[in-house]
């Protein structure tokens, strides 16, 4: 199959996150650059004038050397991993609530659906206060809310207190609409896929190390102590965070050098979100949480590939479940059951290495031609690896009858299969998204992480009665029907793949975004929105539409 080329319109890969000018131009510093003033950009008859990102360049994530920017990402990559492990190291803990409150198993597991429910919306709602006032404070309030949400699940007299302590930790998970926001702080949308690249693997990973570890607590430690490793793991990355993530929103690091300015004589200099009016506004925080889910109702492209996206990490959470009554016919204990998600694991560093070809191939083609790949260039690799999924879950479904006529090794081989293409669906489409929706990427990706967590949660509810009930081959039946719903939610790929370009066109957001560009340019820009004050006025643009 070969790579689209560009097509004609809204469809250049320039169709992204709004991106700062090159970081090999020489920038003049701010003490240097006269400042532009207020009225020219938003009609402001008072003597303030606004900092443009153009003007402290050098001051913006974008600036940062390159060590830096990944010291800052490894952080957040340990961070994603302590998130996804909370919400992956439960199901150890089921057996022993069950034991200890005297419920049943499947009520137990209410414990791990009411966590990624919860988590779906809640990165939603932390998703535009970071925007406001800064990746930083968000994220050090989300990681102290979710580690003191664990104390009270520790030390739980019953199973309600529990219930109630695992709803509000994943209500306080910040989770991926910040973490990838951050991304976007440092790199520009044709630069950032190697960083996006890594925390999707930060993501998945912490979903299939917390069976591993958490075999090995449910097997030598009490039920307690489930809880207070994720409040052990939670802890040390947020004192590292502390110490050692700074500030990268860029309006925020504006308003703090605007700040520097008029300390420095400059009386006159405002940072954007000190000029902003009505900043925490109700109708604007409501209309911006509204919008992933708006826009997961009403754009095609972000449903159906969000649906995509959180069926395949749903099969993750059901594996959680499904692999007890699959691998105990080969008499596999629970550190047994734990070791047999390593495959998984090594499906998903096979799965990120595979990306290093895509991404260095078209960043030498965009090299050349800005312009030579569409959005749906995106979506390429995912032609060749989407089907491992349905592929794998038919090999795991026919060779899960047990001994004598299968070795354990062979459902594992298969499981392989299934984590490169769980992390390929997840990485792809949400690089497609950014690509295609530009200043909307955040609320399309948003979508993209309502429905991964949401699935996942309801997918530990139904597991293990769909491994019980469907007759006397319940095991290999079970993973074919999910091997064949697999195939029906990948069929999107590859009409998006061929008609995206008509798709967006008949987006409200894409044709927003293609009309805020020609505007741009007829006043002498170069067709992508630079300065925060831009950003904010293109994200309101659409309330219009």
């Amino acid at each position: 199959m070969k790579e689209k080329a560009n097509f004609s319109g809204i469809n250049s890969t320039n169709n992204s996150i709004p991106q700062p000018i090159s970081s090999n131009t020489t920038k003049p510093s701010t003490s240097e650059t006269s400042i532009t003033h207020v009225e020219n950009r938003s009609g402001r008859r008072d003597r303030k004038r606004e900092l443009t990102e153009e003007e402290a360049y050098d001051k913006l994530g974008y600036s940062f050397p390159t060590w830096r920017k990944w010291m800052i990402l490894s952080v957040i990559f340990a961070i994603q991993v302590s998130m996804n492990f909370n919400a992956a190291v439960y199901p150890n803990v089921a057996q022993g609530l069950s034991d200890q409150f005297n419920i049943s198993l499947q009520a137990a597991r209410v414990g791990q659906m009411i966590f990624l429910v919860a988590y779906a919306f809640g990165s939603e709602l932390w998703a535009p206060w970071s925007e406001e006032l800064g990746r930083w404070p968000i994220l050090q309030a989300s990681l102290f809310l979710v580690n003191i949400w664990q104390i009270p699940c520790a030390l739980a007299p019953n199973y309600g207190t529990i219930v109630v302590g695992r709803f509000l930790g994943g209500l306080s998970s910040a989770g991926g609409s910040v973490t990838l926001g951050m991304v976007a702080d440092m790199w520009d949308a044709d630069d950032q896929q190697f960083a996006v690249a890594f925390i999707v693997f930060s993501s998945v990973g912490g979903s299939s190390i917390g069976p591993v570890v958490g075999a090995f607590i449910q097997k030598y430690l009490s039920w307690h102590w489930n809880f207070w490793i994720q409040l052990m793991f939670g802890g040390f990355v947020q004192v590292v965070h502390f110490f050692f993530v700074s500030e990268t929103r860029s309006s925020v690091l504006l308003d703090q050098e605007a700040k520097r300015l008029r300390k420095a004589g400059q009386t006159d200099v405002y940072g954007p979100g000190e000029l902003k009016e009505h900043r925490f506004e109700m109708k604007e925080v409501l209309a911006t949480w509204a919008r992933p889910f708006e826009m997961f109702a009403r754009e095609p492209i972000v449903l159906c590939l969000s649906l995509l996206s959180g069926f395949s990490d749903g099969l993750i959470f059901c594996f959680m479940e499904a692999f007890t009554p699959v691998y105990s016919q080969w008499g596999f204990g629970t550190i047994e059951l734990g070791l047999a998600f390593v495959p998984i694991n090594i499906g998903y560093v096979l799965a990120y290495a595979s990306y290093m070809y895509p991404i260095i191939k078209h960043r030498r083609i965009m090299k050349k031609d800005p312009t030579a790949l569409s959005p749906e260039s995106r979506l390429w690799w995912l032609l060749w690896t989407a089907p491992l999924e349905a592929i794998g879950l038919f090999g795991f479904a026919w060779t899960s009858f047990g001994p004598p006529r299968v070795p354990w090794i062979a459902p594992m081989l298969f499981s392989v299969l299934i984590a490169i293409a769980n992390y390929c669906i997840y990485m792809s489409t949400i690089d497609y998204m950014v690509a295609a929706y530009g200043v909307y990427s955040a609320s399309a990706t948003g979508g993209n992480a309502l429905a991964r967590d949401f699935i996942a949660g309801v997918s530990a509810m139904y597991a293990t009665p769909l491994y019980s009930n469907l007759g006397p081959h319940s095991l290999q039946w079970a993973s074919t029907l999910l091997a064949f719903l697999a195939a029906l939610v990948t069929i999107p790929i590859y009409v998006f793949y061929v008609k995206g370009p008509q798709i967006r066109a008949a987006s409200k957001f894409a044709q927003t975004l293609a009309h805020e560009r020609i505007e741009h340019k007829k006043h002498g820009g170069k067709g992508d929105v630079v300065s925060i004050g831009e950003k904010a006025q293109a994200g309101k643009m659409e309330e219009g539409v």
